[in-house]
């Protein structure tokens, strides 16, 4: 399991009875999570929550505020910063348990020594895409059919100091902006992904995990450079094994890259109040 332990704005305080209590920054936020299916023996700390996230029955949901919070508000990770913001879906904008990919991600780039061009699909408000450009990727292409995602990632472009970078922001279907790449003969040397399980393109286009996942991956061999970096997916789909992603590495990247290897499995958060670990989805990765 991959843990991240070194976000100083980021605390995950406790988690529990299908819930989390999350510090972002200076704020606390209390939000549903699935995972958290054991007990809490003792809720006087959740008290303290400043926003807590209810669960409608007919889908959705809303915040009820205990203090006024601002709109937005800014944390860092290491060298990079990030808006975060309560979302009426409840999410704040940021995954904080994929920080120990985007480390890896930039241990990776830095050490190549080499230039390197990354795509980043379904590439939400670009977490990984801060990362691989901040590291020194020379280009990083981030693909989202989320308009409103790309202004998010713009965003966190500005806050990370990373304008005079090259990144490309596209509003696109993931698997038709890789087909068209393969078509234009274009290559990346690293392919990040972190598809939904289930979703809908700028065009209406349907995206089910299960469905596609497998075709989409194929795709991205035509578009990979002869000697790539690394071919990271993540998953947050119920019920997808992190095996699975490992079978459909090693029957695609691994055939055709040979020389490189495999490595799978769950990422998670600690929880401060009692050391337990909140699983927070899978990963897949072929790496040189």
């Amino acid at each position: 399991m991959r843990i991240t332990n070194d976000f100083n704005d980021y605390e995950l305080l406790d988690a529990g009875n299908g819930e989390k209590l999350e510090r972002w920054g200076t704020f606390i936020l209390r939000r549903p999570d699935p995972q958290a299916m054991w007990d809490v023996p003792n809720y006087d700390n959740w008290m303290k929550a400043d926003a807590i996230y209810h669960r409608s029955d007919k889908g959705g949901g809303n915040w009820e505020f205990k203090k006024k919070l601002p709109d937005n508000w800014s944390i860092n990770y290491k060298n990079l910063t990030f808006k975060v913001s309560p979302t009426n879906f409840k999410h704040t904008g940021l995954f904080p348990e994929q920080a120990i990919n985007w480390d890896y991600m930039m241990r990776k780039i830095n050490d190549s020594h080499r230039p390197v061009k990354v795509l980043n699909l379904f590439a939400y408000t670009g977490g990984a895409t801060m990362a691989c450009s901040k590291a020194g990727a020379y280009e990083v292409v981030h693909v989202d059919a989320s308009k409103g995602m790309i202004e998010w990632a713009k965003e966190n472009k500005h806050l990370s100091n990373l304008d005079n970078n090259k990144i490309r922001f596209i509003v696109d279907d993931c698997l038709k902006f890789v087909e068209r790449e393969a078509r234009r003969g274009n290559k990346y040397d690293a392919i990040i992904m972190d598809p939904p399980s289930y979703g809908r393109g700028p065009s209406g286009e349907v995206w089910k995990f299960e469905k596609n996942i497998y075709n989409l991956i194929s795709s991205c061999m035509k578009i990979l450079s002869d000697k790539p970096l690394f071919f990271l997916i993540n998953s947050y789909t119920t019920g997808i094994s992190n095996i699975v992603l490992g079978n459909i590495l090693k029957t695609t990247l691994l055939k055709k890259y040979p020389e490189g290897k495999i490595e799978t499995g769950e990422i998670g958060l600690p929880i401060t109040r009692d050391n337990l670990i909140l699983p927070c989805g899978i990963y897949g990765l072929w790496e040189e």
